[in-house]
Order: structure tokens, then sequence, then C-alpha cells
């Protein structure tokens, strides 16, 4: 071909590329005819692609774990559905960028003292509730006080913790007030829990109502069935380019699968990984691998026989063989763990660290330490959880059996997993969303009085350096701090952890996004509502 010819070729791709007319794998395949490498493609489709955002239509979301239990109060939100629709009808002081940077949502800038303990957001003055009511500096104080002090239930009362006060300037603004400097407050601000509803006269959170400020509001509910909200049109927000938005609850992977083809969805929240490459092969079909901090976890109550003898925990994460997990059940689309929540897709990450390897054979004479030869375990999973989690377990007893360790999988219902396994069984499966920073999952997770320890460990130099690292302002000894805990968790922890999952979705060619893809959460940070389109 020559270069005339190429770059005829080159300008129409780009012409429909422009227009939507185009997947990227079919604009791939075609420059690649055209003389491109695929690095040069790569960049021209980035500059090619970017198609302005139209209006309309009702996006449909195939979306997975959700559940009959599944409510309004932020403050319990716990499964897939709770956190997506989170984002969808309700905002959050900060967001993360799709270029996994902080943002702005309800706050519009944000600063600190010299010492970061207090913390100062200016609230952003169109911002407004589906109600009509205008957001305050009350309505926000109410939010983050929902999450705060003795009475309070909430699964985020542990991030905010050092908050002695937040006080409303007068001026649409507010200041977090800290009894220790927090370098990380604006990171913990995207947390899902956190998300802002109005206040009552009273000082309380009225969450019951289920108003948000988001960029679409519920017009109906059905939790485990089904949820169709319409856009806001007063959101302060960018975006939010459909009429419409339904989320259809799909649990079943084969079903959400089967629906994304027929077109009945318009996209699915998670795919199996094994059929990642047949889907990808159907034209209509786009399929997004996103690397990401989320984690799969194994944790075991560390008050609980046997799982009270650390040899038991240490034989237990010897017997696993995390690279043929990686291979078989999440077939490559993962990062291998090594016991310690903190991915290399967070900050500080401890590189330094060996990597734990399978073997049987100490882990045998740590049983036979401990008196426990032929340890037989019951784990607790649903197929809902995480992409292979039944038949992973069932790979993970088969590595066990060389170590002379019998673990039994105990199948759960997908609905109600999260209010009456997790937590309460003293071993099973969970899959935890990204977190932007260690300190905010070892608060959420580890700290000795976390709502959601898992594991119910304690331990105490663990938690002193944990304090010492949130008022540590510099990098470099906050690094170090990070890695003397990830070394406490990884070998005296009651997890096991065999890999950090990528975010692997799926979406119809007509559906477009701007190319980049948050990897806070499945589905562009679950923000996919607010942020993509239809080209036609």
């Amino acid at each position: 071909m020559t270069q005339k010819s190429n770059q005829t070729m080159s300008d129409r791709l780009a012409h429909a590329a422009r227009k939507g007319k185009i997947s990227r794998r079919s604009f791939m395949n075609y420059s690649a005819a055209a003389g491109m490498t695929s690095s040069a493609a790569s960049g021209f489709w980035g500059t090619s692609a970017k198609a302005e955002p139209k209006r309309g239509g009702k996006f449909r979301i195939g979306q997975h774990d959700g559940n009959t239990t599944d409510q309004y109060d932020p403050g319990q939100y716990i499964s897939f559905m709770d956190i997506a629709l989170g984002h969808t009808h309700r905002s959050y002081l900060t967001l993360i960028n799709t270029d996994q940077t902080l943002g702005p949502d309800v706050a519009s800038e944000w600063s600190a003292s010299p010492d970061a303990t207090e913390w100062t957001f200016k609230l952003n003055d169109r911002a407004t509730f589906h109600s009509g009511k205008k957001v305050t500096a009350a309505d926000v104080i109410a939010t983050m006080n929902h999450h705060r002090g003795e009475a309070s239930s909430s699964a985020a009362k542990a991030l905010l913790s050092s908050v002695e006060d937040i006080v409303d300037n007068g001026d649409h603004s507010i200041t977090f007030k800290l009894s220790a400097p927090n370098a990380d407050l604006p990171w913990i601000m995207p947390d899902y829990h956190l998300a802002i509803v109005p206040g009552n006269e009273d000082g309380t959170a009225n969450w019951q109502s289920g108003d948000g400020c988001g960029p679409y509001k519920i017009v109906e509910n059905e939790p485990g069935i089904a949820t169709r909200l319409v856009r806001h049109e007063d959101w302060h927000g960018e975006g939010a380019w459909f009429d419409e938005v339904e989320f259809i609850i799909i649990n079943d992977p084969n079903a959400r699968q089967t629906a994304l083809l027929t077109g009945d969805v318009d996209a699915i929240s998670q795919i199996e990984n094994k059929t990642m490459s047949l889907l990808a092969r159907d034209p209509n079909i786009e399929v997004e691998n996103v690397p990401s901090a989320q984690c799969i976890t194994l944790p075991m109550h560390v008050d609980t026989a046997p799982f009270d003898n650390p040899d038991v925990r240490m034989a237990l994460k010897l017997a696993i063989n995390r690279e043929e997990m990686i291979e078989k059940i999440a077939f490559g689309a993962a990062t291998i763990g090594n016991d310690f929540h903190h991915s290399p897709a967070m900050p500080y990450w401890p590189d330094d660290i060996p990597q734990r390897e399978y073997d049987p054979d100490q882990a045998r004479s740590l049983l036979k330490k401990a008196g426990m030869e032929d340890l037989s375990v019951s784990i607790h999973a649903a197929e809902s959880i995480t992409n292979g989690a039944i038949d992973g377990l069932i790979l993970y007893a088969e590595h066990a059996k060389a170590a002379g360790i019998n673990i039994d999988v105990v199948r759960e219902p997908n609905d109600g997993y999260w209010s009456e396994v997790w937590l309460k069984k003293p071993w099973c499966i969970v899959a935890w969303g990204a977190r932007p920073t260690p300190d905010v999952m070892y608060s959420l997770a580890y700290k000795d009085d976390a709502a959601w320890n898992e594991t119910r460990w304690k331990n105490p130099q663990f938690n002193e350096i944990l304090l010492l690292a949130k008022a540590e302002l510099d990098d470099a000894k906050r690094a170090e701090m990070y890695r003397d805990m990830a070394l406490i968790l990884r070998d005296d922890g009651g997890s096991v952890i065999p890999y950090y999952p990528n975010f692997v979705y799926a979406r119809r060619s007509n559906v477009q996004h701007s190319g980049q893809l948050a990897a806070s959460w499945m589905m562009d940070g679950f923000r996919a509502a607010s942020r993509w389109w239809f080209n036609a």
C-alpha cells in the first residue's frame, strides 16, 4: 500500500472513530493494515476517538451482587449494587478521576493547615438534592457525623476516628479538626460510605428518604430486582448523558453475559474471565480489563480455633499455589498477592518484600508443630463474590491436600452473603474493592476496632505504626512504616490473599466512554452511568 493510500485509510479511520462508527478492536486491526505499529495506533485511537458525548437514551446495566437486603443507609453499604447505586444517585465530597487522580465533587476545593490537623472543604454552590433543596454545610456535617461517635454503626467509623469536630465556617465551607495529622483525609472522602445525604433539623442524617445530590434520581427501586433512575437536571457535575439509567440485578454470570450478547442490557458489571476472549470476538461487544487494587481475601477469625493458632494460619498461607490460581481462575487478569492488603496499584508499595511461595512441605511441618496434622477446615463462598469464587477455592483445596489439609468448600446463596456469611462465618472468601491508599485499607479492615475487621485480628504494634503513619508527612518515612505494617500483617495476620483481580466488565459497542477508566471500582469507578454515553 502506498503512503498516500495509508494516509487516506488513516483519515477514514479517524473519521469513523470520531463518529463512533467503529470499535477500538476494528480500529486497531485496520490501522495495522494501514501500516501503523500497535503503539502508534493506540495513540491515534486516543486522539481520534474522542467523539463529543451525546445526550439521550436509557442505559441498562446488568449488575451483579444485588440483594434483597440492599438499602439506603450509606454507613451500611456492603454489596456491589449498594456501591453502584451510591455512586449514581448520590455524590461525595471528592471523587477519583478516570486518570486515578483526586478530583472535586460536592467540594469544589480543599486545603490543609501546615500540620494537616485541619482540613477545609469549600462546597460547590450549585450542588442540589433531588428534592430541590440546596446542599449546605449542615447537610455535609450531618452526613459525616452519621459515621462518627460511639452510637454509630457505620462501617466508615474507623476512617473518621481522628475527627474531633467539624465546623460550619458560615461561608459555604466546612473544616475538619483532627486529633492528629492525616495527610490522606481528602482521599478518604470518596469512600463509598461517605455519600452526602440531607440533614434533619436536629442534625441527624436523613438517609431514609433515598434523597441524593448525584447525577440521577431514583424513581423506582426494588432491592435485589431492579432500580430505575432519571437524570437530575440540576446536577452540579459534568456528564449524566443518559436520560434514564436502569440497574437490572443478574447475579448469575451466564445469564448476565447472555443478556449483554442479546442486547437486553447495554453493559454488565462483571464477566467471567474464562469468557473474555470469546466475548471479545463479537464485534458488538467491548471488553474492559482494568488492573486495580481490588483484592480477594480469605479471612480467618483469629479468635476461633483452629485459626487462633499462628502456625495454622501460616500453614494455610503456604498451602496455596497463587500462580496456578491466577492462570486457571483469573486467566491472567490479576496481580499476585502476598498476604498483606497493599497492592502495587497503591502508593508506598513495598516492592522488596519476598513473594510467599507455595510450600506444602513447610505447611505440613507447621501443622505437626501445632499438633494439628490432617487438619480439616471449612471455607464458605458464593459464586457472585468474584469471578470463579467456587472454582478457585476448589483448586485451593487441591493444593492444600499436599500439606495434609482437607478444605471443605461450602457453597452459600448469593443473596444475603454479606449479611449472613461475611464477618460471621470463621472462614470465607471476600472481594474488596480498590482503596486509594494503604491507610484507608488498613484503617477499614485491620485496625483493631474497625467495624470491618474481618479477621478479628488485633496487633498492638500494627495499630501503633498505623497511627504514626497517618501523622507522618515525610513520604520516605511513611513508606517505611507501611512496609513494616505489611510485614506484620503478612506473617501474623489472619487472611490468605491469593491475588488482586483486574476489573473485567463489558459494554455493547454503541456505548462510548473517554478512553480512560477509573481503577477505583469496576464500571469506571461505578460512574459509568454519568461518564458514558450512546454514540447513536
